[in-house]
């Protein structure tokens, strides 16, 4: 069975070199996320401020879920229904709509009149176009270059993404939340979202190639994957991978406050520590390139399992960034080698349908592991919690393996999707 790709794929450095267009889109998105990932330290700190009567691992999960729970509507209305709506366009909704509402949840905060259920709609409503977007960008981005620089697009998103997300927005986060407090993350995303919107219509084409040739009546996302087995059945093992990793993000709060007895500072050294492994690992992408895709999300999978589970038994900030830098250096080449080897077997027409409903699919996990962490970390604990997540997602490994060596789909591309 081949798993490698046949043709060479390029690399970061020649997709940067060649188009200044895709490089200012990349950047755009990279400085929008830098907000976001100030809301990843932020928001806990925020709900615990207002909670109330609330249990606080509740909270936080209500408060992390309600940004995925419209979103998912939107999306699933555009991967299995006919709905379609020009990638640029969505992602230029969301640019606009998170711009405005996170200015306003950013003035009630820093004005103490914000409570919990304002929060949590204000999240639900401002990021209705949140999923749409985030696959947008990546279908925006890879739609500018030829199939030879599909694989360095996908790699150089994560590698934006884990630096903005995980090291840049939770450091600068860390210090806003220290220095004036939890609420003004709300105004830097909203920053984020405009610079994304000039990126976008400074460097986007308005009709990227992808949108031309999509079909009046096109198959529905799910329809296009019923024809490939091994896309299908990764799908599900990269929903449970993701569901099961939610727990932790409920836990984590409450782990450097009850175990490591430390508040935001701790915990965005936390995120940092993860997020530079998980940049180094997004860097390490362009290296793995050309090894076959199958067997490495396999071992991605497994290895990251047992990172919940060495936190679990550490008690020491220092142990604890270690543990989870390493997970974050296993955990980042993932998504795009599982986008690029998915991407590959896709004809243009069919690229929005499925990867909508592949980042539907894998992201509608946030919320419900979210959902589902708040209850089982207020009722088992915190470190039991950890270990749970650890011990379910190393059992999730050999299901991977089942999954996506034991069949091959017919008319599958390069990558053996």
């Amino acid at each position: 069975m081949t798993t490698a790709p046949a043709a060479t794929n390029s690399s970061y450095r020649d997709v940067l070199r060649r188009d200044r267009r895709v490089t200012g889109l990349l950047l755009g998105d990279l400085l929008a996320q830098a907000g976001t990932g100030m809301l990843i330290v932020a928001m806990p700190v925020q709900t615990l401020a207002i909670h109330g009567n609330v249990p606080a691992a509740v909270a936080i999960g209500l408060v992390e879920a309600a940004p995925f729970l419209l979103s998912t509507v939107l999306a699933l209305a555009i991967s299995l229904g006919r709905f379609s709506a020009p990638p640029r366009l969505l992602l230029l909704a969301d640019c606009v709509l998170r711009a405005v509402t996170f200015t306003g949840l950013g003035l009630l905060a820093v004005t103490g009149r914000l409570t919990l259920p304002l929060l949590i709609g204000g999240l639900l409503l401002g990021s209705v176009f949140r999923m749409a977007g985030a696959s947008s960008r990546r279908l925006l981005a890879t739609s500018m270059v030829g199939e030879a620089d599909r694989f360095a697009v996908n790699g150089l998103l994560g590698v934006g993404g884990n630096f903005a997300l995980l090291v840049l927005g939770p450091v600068a986060g860390g210090l806003l939340v220290a220095s004036a407090g939890a609420g003004w993350a709300l105004f830097a995303d909203a920053c984020g979202a405009l610079i994304l919107l000039a990126a976008v219509l400074w460097c986007a084409p308005r009709s990227p190639a992808p949108a031309r040739e999509v079909k009046p009546h096109r198959e529905s996302g799910w329809r296009i994957l019923r024809r490939r087995p091994v896309a299908r059945r990764l799908l599900v093992v990269v929903f449970f991978f993701n569901f099961l990793y939610m727990p932790i993000e409920v836990a984590l709060p409450l782990y450097v406050r009850e175990t490591l007895h430390t508040g935001a500072s701790g915990l965005g050294l936390l995120w940092t520590a993860l997020g530079v492994g998980a940049l180094v690992g997004a860097a390490l992408v362009d290296r793995l390139r050309d090894l076959p895709q199958r067997p490495l999300l396999i071992t991605i999978v497994a290895l990251w399992a047992l990172c919940p589970i060495a936190l679990a038994g550490i008690g020491s900030q220092a142990a604890a960034m270690v543990a989870f830098g390493i997970g974050g250096l296993i955990w980042a080449p993932f998504t795009p080698v599982a986008y690029s080897f998915l991407q590959s077997g896709l004809r243009p027409d069919e690229q929005q349908p499925v990867v909508t409903l592949w980042t539907t699919g894998s992201t509608v996990a946030a919320p419900l592991g979210l959902l589902a962490g708040g209850p089982l970390v207020a009722a088992a604990g915190t470190h039991p919690s950890l270990i749970l997540s650890g011990v379910l997602t190393l059992l999730l490994a050999p299901l991977a393996a089942w999954s996506v060596l034991t069949a091959r789909d017919p008319g599958q591309g390069a990558a053996g999707v």
